[in-house]
C-alpha cells in the first residue's frame, strides 16, 4: 500500500507547560509528540523501522517519538498502520536547529586512546548494550510520563554537549550529568524492570530499566547496584548507588533516557 503524507503541522506545538507527557520540543535529542487521531485499537507506529510509543485511547492517540541528536534539520516523519486495515499513512514533522555547548575534558589517555585489548572489550559492549537498546516491551507506561529525578543535586553537565577529551572530538554527551557524592541511592524515575547490569569500560557500573514501549532509562558510573536483571521497581525505589567508576573526572550519576532508540534529554521528563 503506498502512504499518504499528512503535513507538519499534525504534529502538536512546543510547550513547556505541565502535563503527564513529556515536554515537546522538536530539536536534535528532544521529542515530538504528534496527534494521530482516533482510532478503534492503538495504532502502530514506526519511526524507520523502529517501533514508536503510542499512548492515548480510542477518542484520540498521540505517538511519544525520540529524534536522534545526529538527525539532520528538516522534515522528519513518522509511519501509521492502523488495526482496521486502512492505508498506511505518513505523518510529517519539522526538526528544529539547536546549537549545543563544548566541553573539554583531560582524562586518563587509555581512556581516548584504546589499547588493543580495551578496544575489543569497547565493541564487545557495545554490542552488548545495543541489544539491550532495542527492547521494545509491554505493557505500555501509564500515560503519566514526567518523571522523578532519580538522585537530588546538582546538574553539573548539560545534554548534548560537544565533548572534547584530551583534545579529541567525541560523540556529544547522551545524558543529564548530576553531581552527588559516591554512595548516593539512586532512585527509579518511575515503575520499570531491570533488564541489564554490567560494569563496562566507558560507562563503569550500569543498570538499564526498561519502562515500556522502548522508553528505557540507564544509569552509568555507579559504585554499588542493588537489584538484579528482571526485578520491578516501582517509582521512588532506591537500586543503586553514585560513584566514579568507568570515564569520569568525580563521582556523579550519569542518566540516560532513550525513546525508540534515541538518547533525548532528560529534562524533558521531568517536572517545569
Amino acid at each position: 500500500m503506498g502512504l499518504a503524507l499528512l503535513p507538519a503541522s499534525a504534529a502538536l506545538a512546543q510547550d513547556a507547560t505541565p502535563g503527564p507527557w513529556p515536554q515537546a520540543l522538536q530539536v536534535p535529542g528532544g521529542v515530538a509528540r504528534l496527534a494521530l487521531g482516533p482510532a478503534p485499537e492503538r495504532p502502530v507506529v514506526h519511526a524507520g523501522d523502529i517501533p514508536v510509543l503510542v499512548l492515548g485511547d480510542a477518542s484520540a492517540w498521540t505517538a511519544i517519538v525520540g529524534i536522534p541528536l545526529a538527525a539532520p534539520v528538516g522534515q522528519a516523519h513518522v509511519s501509521v498502520q492502523a488495526t482496521d486495515g486502512a492505508p498506511a499513512r505518513r505523518i510529517a514533522y519539522q526538526v528544529a536547529a539547536k546549537k549545543y555547548r563544548e566541553q573539554r575534558l583531560n582524562v586518563a589517555p587509555r581512556t581516548v586512546d584504546l589499547s588493543p585489548e580495551d578496544q575489543a572489550r569497547y565493541e564487545r559492549e557495545r554490542d552488548h548494550q545495543q541489544r539491550v537498546m532495542a527492547t521494545f516491551s509491554t505493557p505500555l507506561p501509564a500515560d503519566a510520563l514526567r518523571m522523578r529525578q532519580p538522585v537530588p543535586g546538582r546538574r553539573s553537565s548539560s545534554f548534548g554537549l560537544r565533548r572534547v577529551f584530551n583534545g579529541q572530538a567525541r560523540n556529544p554527551h547522551s545524558g543529564m550529568d548530576i553531581a552527588a557524592a559516591t554512595g548516593t541511592p539512586v532512585v527509579a524515575p518511575l515503575p520499570g524492570r531491570v533488564i541489564d547490569v554490567g560494569d563496562y569500560f566507558f560507562n563503569g557500573g550500569t543498570v538499564w530499566l526498561d519502562h515500556g514501549g522502548g522508553l528505557l532509562s540507564m544509569y552509568c558510573h555507579l559504585s554499588g547496584v542493588d537489584c538484579a536483571v528482571g526485578e520491578q521497581l516501582a517509582t521512588g525505589q532506591a537500586f543503586c548507588r553514585v560513584g566514579a567508576t568507568g570515564r569520569v573526572t568525580g563521582p556523579h550519576l550519569h542518566w540516560g533516557v532513550m525513546l525508540n532508540r534515541s538518547m533525548v534529554d532528560p529534562a524533558l521528563f521531568l517536572p517545569a
